[in-house]
């Protein structure tokens, strides 16, 4: 017998990866040190994409490489026709990309959610390129997605690699995505606090320390590569009293209904963009000559909008050129989006919530009884609450306020205007973008809260296969004989094709009233059957409507593959429940 050497059955970096799986199930000090990895990593992608839009956009509108591209007092009219030819590259390559690589990529949010925290690096690596190309190009998309998928997918791809738990990688793609965040905003509680609240679905004693090392470790990263600290040099008057808390209350009210606009909008324009006789592969490209339209007015509708957010804040704006600029910016986004570029709506609604505070603090001042508002103050409160009507997350908004400005009154502000909009969202909409875009899918998820588990409690995983069988056409006589009392509960009628026919329960066919009768007069549930894909939660719901303890599950054609019984159903949900909870706590 030959021995195989260890060093050839256990290659080196496999017996590392084994190694390290043990010490960080074992030790939550090794996944903080996995998830410093994850945010370092984040830190340098956001880094490195906001760089490459930057000189793509330089190049392609030919501005001072200081400045902005929104922020920009007029491009040469020619330059703007960079819009429709960066949709045309994006519309051909989207084509070819879906040719030969089919099926919908997920973000971190639909990862974690649903999917347990498993992201596809190639399908990530491509949504950044679409955001690129859609940024660089000058439509009105930020990078904020682009980033927060490269954060999560590398996040994901470490977790799987090292094959942890779903719990632990759940942390690490929200880890990942929050430190993209916190390395493009030079912001660490933010980038936590949109892994939290966002991404992960869940603020626990059990991802506090990975997510907050992550978030650190990219904004250190960043910096040490160049990438400037966003911070609003603001000098503002204090927020102290009540009826200017009040005001700001009633500005979260307005972001809300915006923001519910916004999104609804943006499914209305995508439902009129594909009934347009536009073939999927121009589409871009004609969205980019309406692009371009609107950006010969203004060039702030252009990009993300950073450079034209630092301009307007520090500009005395009239009432009425603040309306037009936010109504401009608001269709730019949205024929950016249903029309086929690839971005996300976290900075336009950043920018547009400082232009809807401004006008707002205009209107209250013709209310000569009310308290004057300072505009600043109410730009970064409209900033605040936008962001949180569209994005969610009012801790994320408001320390993004409390990082940029250092103002903690101006947070408090942003806070009661934060919570008010996300309240009457939640209330009256139900979603933020990212689960909007998603539910117009067909998904049914609110939130990132993990939810994939529930899905594979299906009927056809649960089932017990293998159950006894008899013809529908049998006798009492020869159903006695086959199945005496005591040796099974349930017996499944089928019919000549084998088809499910009913169900007989043993006992009914030994009572004293069963004789003379036909295993068919026996039968109960003979309608109501589980087919092998329905989930828990119908599964459940059809034992409440049947009152039955046990029903049959059968394949489309109606033949018999198994039995499931109520008690084992509850039970499994029980479990899972328990699981779910334990990883909430961070319990072993």
């Amino acid at each position: 017998m030959v021995q195989v050497p260890t060093s050839l059955s256990h290659p080196q970096p496999l017996k590392w990866l084994a190694f390290i799986r043990r010490q960080i199930r074992s030790s939550e000090l090794w996944l903080i040190a996995v998830a410093i990895v994850v945010g370092a990593a984040a830190g340098a992608l956001a880094t490195f994409q906001a760089k490459i839009a930057h000189a793509l956009q330089i190049f392609l509108f030919a501005f001072d490489p200081e400045q902005r591209l929104s922020a920009q007092a007029a491009i040469v009219p020619w330059r703007v026709l960079a819009i429709p030819a960066g949709g045309l590259a994006l519309g051909l390559g989207t084509w070819l990309w879906q040719r030969y690589s089919p099926g919908g990529a997920v973000d971190p949010v639909e990862a974690n959610a649903l999917h347990g925290g498993r992201m596809s690096g190639r399908d990530s690596a491509f949504i950044c390129a679409q955001t690129l190309v859609s940024n660089g190009s000058g439509a009105s998309v930020g990078l904020e997605a682009a980033y927060a998928q490269a954060g999560g997918a590398a996040g994901s791809l470490i977790g799987r690699a090292l094959a942890l738990r779903r719990a632990d990688l759940r942390t690490l793609v929200g880890a990942g995505a929050g430190a993209a965040i916190a390395a493009a905003f030079g912001a660490p509680l933010t980038g936590a606090f949109y892994a939290f609240e966002i991404v992960i679905g869940a603020y626990t004693v059990a991802n506090i320390a990975p997510v907050a090392a992550a978030a650190l470790a990219a904004v250190l990263v960043a910096k040490s590569l160049g990438a400037p600290t966003y911070l609003l040099g603001t000098s503002v008057t204090a927020v102290q009293t009540w009826p200017v808390y009040g005001l700001y209350a009633l500005l979260g009210l307005v972001t809300a209904g915006v923001g519910v606009m916004m999104m609804r909008l943006v499914a209305l324009a995508d439902k009129w963009a594909v009934k347009m006789p536009i073939p999927p592969l121009l589409r871009p490209a004609a969205g980019g000559v309406l692009l371009a339209g609107i950006a010969l007015l203004t060039p702030q509708t252009l990009s993300a909008g950073h450079g034209a957010l630092a301009l307007d804040l520090e500009a005395d704006l009239g009432l009425k050129l603040l309306l037009t600029l936010a109504a401009m910016k608001a269709a730019a986004s949205i024929i950016s989006l249903s029309f086929g570029f690839r971005g996300g709506l976290f900075f336009a609604a950043l920018f547009l919530g400082t232009l809807i505070g401004q006008a707002f603090a205009h209107l209250a001042a013709f209310a000569t009884f009310l308290p004057v508002l300072d505009p600043t103050v109410a730009a970064l409160v409209g900033m605040g609450a936008l962001g949180v009507a569209i994005v969610g997350g009012p801790l994320t908004m408001s320390f993004l306020v409390l990082e940029t400005t250092g103002d903690f009154t101006v947070t408090a502000a942003t806070l009661v205007a934060s919570l008010i909009a996300s309240a009457v969202v939640r209330e009256t909409f139900g979603y933020s973008f990212s689960t909007w875009r998603l539910h117009l899918r067909g998904e049914t998820i609110r939130s990132a809260h993990d939810v994939g588990w529930i899905r594979t409690l299906t009927a056809g995983r649960m089932m017990r296969t293998g159950a006894p069988t008899i013809a529908a056409d049998a006798d009492l006589a020869e159903f006695r004989r086959r199945f005496p009392l005591g040796g099974t509960k349930r017996v499944v009628l089928t019919d000549p094709a084998g088809r499910y026919a009913g169900l007989v329960q043993t006992a009914a066919a030994y009572a004293d009233d069963a004789d003379g009768q036909s295993l068919t007069t026996l039968a109960i549930n003979r309608d109501a059957v589980l087919t092998p894909e329905l989930s828990i939660k119908e599964i459940m719901t059809a034992f409440d409507q049947t009152q039955s303890d046990e029903l049959v599950v059968v394949d489309a054609q109606g033949q018999v593959l198994g039995v499931l019984s109520e008690a084992y159903a509850t039970r499994r949900y029980a479990d899972e429940l328990e699981k779910a909870r334990r990883d909430l706590t961070g319990e072993a």
